[in-house]
């Protein structure tokens, strides 16, 4: 199934990685979820656009349909711990309460920007859980792996990802949890 956005043209992300920065395009082409990797698509984008509100009006996707990728932080007994909370963009990542308690941290907060830049390999705006480095947690949240589909970054801002809610559920250290997106008030 392809996504709709009329302004888009979209490509098997396997075919394009010059699309994607090099983490994502080596995660998508070692791909082993139970999912084709031919369901991963990828579009360019405007960069400028590549913000969640001004993507989802300038290409007509909905909120419902874009999964936003927040890095968590926190330490334990010395050491940092980091996450990737995955929560459709109609929601918040609860991350001082559900993502807190997942990290088995005291005090949970977002990871500096200079921090999550340089550890994943992406840029900021862009950072997706495809490619996220070996041992780190993504928390998905329920409505985002049962959704069809999403819109996720795909590591640099002048292109996003589409592919099925369960497969960001299926990668490497993802768990579904329940609550992890909050309505926005």
């Amino acid at each position: 199934m392809r996504p709709v956005a009329d302004a888009l043209t979209f490509f098997p992300a396997h075919e394009r990685t010059d699309l994607l920065a090099a983490p994502v395009a080596a995660a998508v082409s070692a791909w082993s979820p139970s999912f084709p990797v031919e369901d991963v698509v990828v579009a360019e984008i405007d960069a400028a656009a590549a913000d969640t509100a001004e993507f989802c009006a300038r290409y007509g996707v909905g909120l419902e349909e874009s999964a936003n990728c927040v890095v968590v932080s926190g330490k334990r007994e010395g050491e940092e711990r980091f996450a990737a909370c995955m929560v459709l963009a109609t929601t918040r990542a609860d991350v001082n309460g559900v993502a807190r308690k997942r990290l088995g941290v005291r005090k949970a907060s977002f990871a500096p920007m200079d921090a999550a830049v340089s550890l994943t390999g992406m840029e900021y705006g862009g950072i997706t859980p495809v490619g996220l480095p070996a041992g780190w947690a993504i928390y998905v949240d329920v409505a985002v792996a049962s959704s069809p589909r999403v819109v996720v970054g795909s590591g640099i801002r002048g292109s996003k990802l589409w592919l099925p809610g369960a497969a960001l559920a299926a990668l490497p250290g993802a768990e579904v949890v329940e609550g992890l997106g909050r309505p926005v008030a």
